[in-house]
């Protein structure tokens, strides 16, 4: 990398989300039958996301973890800015529906302690590359919870269930709104959904979400740090 862009060797390693994808999670499909005429596939099929439809721009592996990890844990914040221009050319559909931007929260405790949310950082960059505004604040989380990232699918949710809400008095700039949602990286969606119900509650037209990287299906409890 280098000056905010990716050079020929890492375009070679990088493993880029480009169609077939599936329209509501992101994941990459083996090709065009898999996902059917709905570009769907079989997971989103027999078990739909809260959210309407989702892409990421990278697998999460080890060439998008060399980026991704830094930015979360080792104050490499500049990674935010090659981050972002990727989502927003993985997501421009999705940015071009959007009507507002809005990160998943960081508990408060732990803001204290990094001093800035990554997701927070990516919805910025989005924000000034796509001119579509951003709520910074717009979701709160109430309080801890355990690392997710060993955790499974069904404990996820339930460690993280009606932990995050709209915070108080952002309920009126998000009714209404198409709101793409924006995080570091996807792996059950469980955080996602937990935020995508917190905004459908408070009256958005609709939520999409546009990661940086997103594990395969299987692979969750397989990578190191994938979701908090």
């Amino acid at each position: 990398m280098t000056d905010g862009a990716f050079c020929s060797d890492c375009f070679s390693s990088a493993q880029r989300i480009v169609s077939p994808c599936c329209d509501r999670c992101g994941t990459p499909l083996v090709n065009e039958s898999y996902g059917g005429s709905r570009k769907i596939c079989v997971s989103c099929q027999l078990k739909p996301p809260a959210w309407r439809k989702g892409r990421a721009a990278f697998v999460y592996d080890d060439w998008s973890r060399r980026i991704i990890l830094p930015l979360k844990y080792s104050d490499r914040t500049e990674n935010a800015a090659v981050l972002s221009q990727e989502m927003g050319r993985a997501g421009a559909s999705l940015l071009d529906q959007a009507t507002l931007l809005v990160p998943v929260p960081m508990y408060r405790g732990k803001l204290w302690r990094r001093r800035y949310n990554q997701a927070a950082l990516l919805a910025r960059g989005l924000a000034r590359h796509s001119k579509v505004p951003v709520l910074m604040d717009g979701l709160e989380r109430r309080r801890a919870t355990r690392p997710l990232a060993r955790l499974s699918p069904k404990e996820r949710y339930a460690e993280i269930a009606d932990t995050i809400v709209v915070r108080t008095g952002r309920e009126k700039r998000i009714a209404g709104q198409a709101v793409l949602l924006v995080d570091d990286v996807l792996t059950t969606g469980a955080t996602a959904s937990v935020c995508t119900d917190a905004l459908l509650k408070a009256g958005a037209l609709s939520v999409d979400i546009l990661v940086a990287a997103r594990t395969g299906r299987g692979d969750e409890r397989d990578v190191p740090y994938p979701e908090e």
